[in-house]
């Protein structure tokens, strides 16, 4: 058996060469402080926005380290709601999003009984921008990007440390930032010539909260008499605390700064909502600024928090799975290592709150007014079931029940059993108005494959009393949703493919998600010790065929093509799902095959996640180099960024991020079933070595 030789560092490490047809491995710990390092985030873009979060609050910083040119300041838990229209009332908002009742016949028609209430739905309730820091002149006059110079930018990912060093007027300037990890707390330190000679100083300012997301930053700034701004004071300290109130919206704002240093209202008449720091004559000028929705209490030092953000994420860097390519031949090894990397940070520093995030996370307000998509919530944290992270994803997926009643509302008001989940939903689990809200139906089968997850990596009874009635109630409705024919047939009418083409029916993913779901429920009441719900069953056993054509997996019985609109749907039924009872794994491969023929035109990939979803299906199918393809193919789509996230949606679009996260675990560790060699997603022809630790396999 051949010996191979690979070099990490300064030491050689020995690993047999691998039998015909398996990845290469290299054996040895990960250096995971090397890893993440080489992926240090360099980008002098002045405008470009580098998101510093903790998961459920996040400062965008532009290259200044501030928000100078762009950016804003958001979180999981700041909702803002304008006032109804006039004449209306609380009374007037159905609770589900909707008044029509009766069983589901066609798209959704009218949300309200009053029309003007239908937009007003739609946009409320949105995130508001927490609040604005910008370095300014101390007349308040801003920067213009003509005054900055020599710009060089880094954002440490091991310690969570942002650093920029600029020029202004000639003049060094040097900006860290940081984001506390268990406080929604910024720390920033501002060492300048200009700071200590009070030419340049800190504005901290606030908008009234909209949706508003075309400016660079969130939020109405020539609003100022439609919200508040209050100042106290701590006298004796260096700190005081802002009351923050628009409409029926409150929160609170904790600053500190240093010895030295003053902060006060703006002096400039007609200036409410706007506050400065100035900086002291001797060392740099340092501001913590905190965000709650209730008091801020004492606040950390600059220095705590830098020492509890490098805390933080080197032990989130240390622990959970690591993928290292760093010894592959293939020459685009580093640009996967590097979206592996990034959307880590990414999806920890923005998708791992108390609720579900947005697609483009906290890096703003999207179209749809960032509210949650149920379907996308897949998207965002299934990967944490693989990548050993599941307390990441916790909290966001409490709201399954947090929205269970309004599920059952529902259902109920259409005539059906159990939970229906809405589509486009804000905290308060009503449904947005949308034509698709309520024929959208690849959301149903979500928690009770994130309660497989779970239960995959914590199979005790805990797992199974915590997820059985968001289980029970999500399979009753997917049980009494399809239509029975004269055949005995049961169809699901009318359903809006993923691909989100008009309505149809009996389209193929979501009847091989159908039956997947109704299979899982039933397996969770045997693990209970409950007899089988035969109602489930009679539906489950004749649910209608996958549709076909010429030997492929075809997008519905009416569309006989398998690209559909923006989603390559039918790829999906053996890739992220497993062969199921009802999904034949050859014609899945030929499906994905037909559907990948001419590799520079794959017209069935319109968003970013889409190129994931392929991989997956090309690593399960058995064709790794197709899933390397998929993952690194040119298209606009599947572009990332210098920051590292996706932009192949209307937005930033983080579902691409958490896509490539599960796609790769899967790759590297392997999936239920499936070759037991390393790395069997991964091609075995020597151009790549993998090195993966703490991943589990995918269902």
């Amino acid at each position: 058996m051949k010996i191979l030789v690979t070099t990490m560092g300064p030491l050689a490490i020995l690993s047999l060469a691998p039998a015909p047809g398996t990845a290469l491995a290299v054996t040895g710990t990960i250096d995971r402080q090397a890893l993440v390092t080489r992926h240090t985030i360099e980008w002098n873009d002045l405008h470009g926005e580098i998101p510093l979060g903790n998961g459920a609050f996040c400062f965008n910083v532009d290259a200044t380290g501030l928000q100078s040119f762009s950016g804003s300041t958001m979180s999981h838990w700041a909702w803002h709601s304008a006032p109804l229209p006039p004449g209306c009332t609380a009374a007037d908002l159905p609770p589900t999003g909707t008044v029509e009742k009766g069983r589901i016949t066609g798209p959704m028609r009218k949300a309200a009984e009053r029309e003007e209430l239908d937009g007003w739905l739609f946009r409320n309730p949105h995130p508001a921008n927490l609040g604005r820091l910008r370095l300014v002149r101390s007349s308040g006059a801003a920067l213009e990007a003509k005054h900055i110079g020599a710009l060089t930018r880094n954002f440490n990912l091991w310690t969570g440390v942002h650093t920029s060093r600029f020029t202004v007027d000639g003049q060094p300037v040097t900006v860290e930032t940081c984001v506390h990890p268990a406080l929604d707390m910024i720390g920033v330190r501002i060492d300048s010539p200009l700071v200590r000679d009070k030419k340049l100083v800190v504005a901290l300012d606030f908008p009234y909260p909209s949706a508003n997301s075309e400016a660079p930053w969130v939020g109405d700034w020539d609003r100022p008499q439609a919200h508040a701004s209050t100042m106290e004071l701590c006298e004796g300290s260096n700190r005081a605390g802002i009351c923050r109130t628009a409409d029926a919206s409150t929160y609170h704002v904790g600053v500190g700064w240093s010895k030295g240093s003053t902060f006060r209202e703006w002096p400039e008449a007609g200036s409410s909502h706007r506050f400065m720091v100035s900086g002291g004559t001797t060392g740099p000028m340092e501001i913590v600024c905190g965000f709650s929705s209730k008091a801020v209490a004492a606040v950390p030092t600059v220095a705590e928090t830098q020492q509890a953000a490098a805390n933080h994420w080197q032990s989130f860097w240390s622990t959970g799975g690591a993928i290292d390519l760093s010894q592959s031949k293939d020459p685009r090894w580093m640009e996967l290592e590097r979206r592996i990397v990034l959307s880590q940070y990414l999806m920890a520093a923005q998708s791992a709150g108390s609720w579900p995030p947005a697609e483009n996370g906290l890096m703003g307000v999207d179209f749809w007014s960032s509210q949650f998509h149920m379907e996308m919530i897949w998207w965002h944290l299934a990967h944490y079931g693989l990548w050993d992270r599941w307390q990441l994803a916790e909290k966001a997926l409490g709201c399954y029940q947090r929205f269970l009643p309004v599920a059952r509302h529902l259902a109920k008001q259409f005539d059906y059993k159990g939970a229906k989940w809405g589509k486009q939903v804000g905290p308060e689990g009503r449904t947005a108005p949308w034509d698709g809200s309520f024929v959208l139906h690849w959301q149903q089968p979500h928690p009770i494959f994130f309660a497989e997850l779970e239960y995959r990596l914590r199979p005790t009874r805990a797992t199974l009393d915590k997820w059985k009635e968001i289980v029970f109630a999500t399979a009753d409705y997917m049980a009494d949703f399809p239509t029975r024919d004269d055949k005995g047939i049961h169809h699901l009418n009318p359903v809006m493919p993923a691909c989100e083409e008009p309505t149809s029916y009996d389209t193929v993913f979501e009847l091989a998600y159908w039956r997947f779901g109704l299979d899982k429920a039933q397996e969770w009441r045997q693990r209970l010790g409950i007899p089988r719900e035969q109602r489930w069953d009679d539906v489950r056993t004749t649910l209608a065929p996958l549709p076909m054509s010429n030997g492929v997996y075809v997008l519905s019985p009416e569309r006989t093509d398998c690209q559909g609109g923006s989603h390559p749907d039918a790829i999906g039924v053996y890739g992220m799902l497993p062969a199921v009872n009802g999904v034949d794994p050859a014609i899945g491969k030929a499906t994905m095959k037909h559907m990948t023929k001419d590799s520079k035109d794959w017209k069935c990939m319109g968003w970013g996640w889409d190129f994931p979803w392929m991989a997956m299906a090309a690593a399960r199918n058995g064709e790794p180099m197709l899933a390397i393809e998929a993952l690194l193919h040119p298209s606009p789509q599947n572009n990332y960024d210098r920051r590292g996230v996706c932009t192949g949606g209307p937005c930033p679009y983080l579902p691409g991020n958490g896509g490539v996260l599960y796609a790769v675990a899967m790759m590297a560790a392997g999936w239920d079933g499936g070759p037991t060699n390393h790395a069997p997603g991964f091609p075995a022809d020597g151009s790549w070595v993998v090195k993966w630790e703490g991943l589990k396999q995918a269902p």
